[in-house]
């Protein structure tokens, strides 16, 4: 979808470079704005406040996510324990059966705006919600828990369908990787707010929920200025079919009889699968470690873990910025589908190989960095040339359903695998195993990928 510019004003066939800004020939020059952008992505004249305001809308929607992050954390550790922490997310799996095709049923009863302000007005409204019941002294670690499990795949799995539904596929292969950005940037500030909202302003993890509920409104209101822009820019003829409830297929039964989305299923099922059974991994070889180094281990691990994550995000925010536009631009969607795999291949035959901390821990900032930035952002362009019932529907059950699947099937490779005796090369090998079979199935996707859009 366009934004008031003729359409050879858009031509995604005019020669450009990338280095060391994207500079395309356009008959129409870019503003201050587009210009200041083209140093992260190749952003065309007409295309630059919407971008920014998606990016400043994924950031307001992150930074709401890690603002509760540690309120989930503090409550569900202090009230219930580490065990129980464990259990929940199965859980979180299990609720997902019902509130998937609850979400898909929704989505064919209302348009577009109003399933956009439903969903954040009514997680929004949760969130008072649990601030009284909190605060009044009941226990509600669990469902604060189970809840956040929700809100953190359903929320930015409906915001990147929306992408998907404002964007044609051109342009979001040229923009998603700049939007992301917004993610890295939201991740980083809401962490870095909340020690000092904490120690200095003597905020609680209950007045952080409502802190949190005021930035759902603030992402909301954004949200729905951008739906209105696009609106009032789109060409005329389709607003109301973007604008109209989506038909009555329900998201699992989308996945099912399409083997495109089918396999972008088994595929996120597979890698949420491979990270996590290699943070297990990396958490048992960063145990051994601290017990040769002596003196306190958690010490050890705080100052390990301090700088791993450290080392990720900045890492990650670089490659999101300045790399993911330039691979998407000369590699494609299908090409930047196959690095994470790739270096996850690396990272843990190196782990069974050489299981070393100072090895490992470089291979696993490289692999996690890749995953939360490139790859995050191959995940929601799979879905550009996909219909919207499917970007709504099916995108829905597979970040939320099947991501939490791949944390149920985790955690009983683990007990099988603790039960049998494996160490941590074993799991590095069942790692680099389960890599195998993600490459097959990102084949099979860039196969269907090939059949609809050549």
């Amino acid at each position: 979808m366009v934004e008031s510019l003729p359409p050879k004003a858009h031509s995604e066939t005019l020669s450009h470079q990338s280095f060391p800004v994207f500079r395309s020939l356009e008959a129409r020059p870019k503003n201050r704005i587009e210009r200041l952008l083209s140093l992260f992505a190749d952003v065309r004249p007409g295309e630059g406040i919407t971008a920014l305001m998606m990016t400043a809308n994924i950031f307001l929607l992150l930074g709401a996510y890690y603002l509760l992050k540690p309120v989930r954390e503090a409550l569900i550790l202090s009230e219930n324990g580490a065990e129980v922490k464990s259990y929940s997310a199965a859980v979180q799996a299990l609720l997902l059966v019902v509130v998937v095709p609850f979400y898909g049923w929704f989505a064919t009863k209302v348009n577009r705006s109003r399933l956009l302000a439903s969903l954040t007005g009514f997680f929004s409204a949760n969130l008072v919600l649990f601030y009284f019941v909190g605060s009044s002294g009941v226990r509600e670690g669990v469902v604060f828990f189970v809840w956040m499990g929700i809100f953190n795949v359903l929320m930015p799995s409906q915001f990147w369908a929306f992408a998907n539904d404002i964007y044609t596929e051109a342009q979001g292969k040229r923009l998603f990787p700049f939007i992301g950005v917004g993610m890295s940037l939201g991740a980083v500030a809401g962490s870095m707010v909340v020690a000092p909202l904490v120690k200095t302003a003597g905020v609680g993890p209950y007045s952080l929920m409502l802190v949190a509920a005021v930035v759902l409104l603030g992402f909301l209101a954004l949200m729905l200025a951008v739906n209105a822009r696009v609106a009032r820019t789109t060409a005329p003829g389709t607003t109301g079919q973007a604008e109209a409830p989506l038909g009555g297929q329900g998201g699992f039964h989308l996945i099912l009889e399409d083997r495109y989305l089918f396999w972008i299923a088994v595929l996120i099922t597979l890698l949420n699968i491979v990270n996590t059974v290699g943070e297990y991994a990396l958490g048992k070889l960063v145990i051994a470690e601290a017990a040769k180094a002596g003196g306190d281990p958690k010490a050890f691990i705080s100052q390990f873990y301090g700088h791993f994550f450290s080392m990720v995000n900045v890492l990650g925010l670089m490659l999101q910025a300045l790399g993911a536009s330039r691979v998407f631009r000369y590699w494609g969607v299908r090409g930047a589908l196959f690095i994470l795999p790739v270096l996850s291949i690396l990272s843990y035959s190196a782990m069974a190989v050489v299981p070393i901390l100072a090895v490992v821990r470089w291979m696993k900032i490289l692999e996690n960095s890749t995953d939360y930035s490139i790859m995050n952002t191959v995940r929601h362009a799979l879905w550009l040339p996909t219909s919207r019932e499917a970007k709504y529907k099916a995108k829905a059950a597979v970040d939320t359903f099947f991501m939490r699947a791949g944390d149920v099937l985790q955690a009983g490779i683990v007990f099988l695998g603790t039960a049998v005796g494996a160490g941590i090369q074993g799991f590095a090998w069942l790692n680099v195993a389960l890599t195998v079979a993600w490459l097959l199935a990102a084949g099979r996707i860039a196969v269907e990928h090939r059949k609809r859009t050549v």
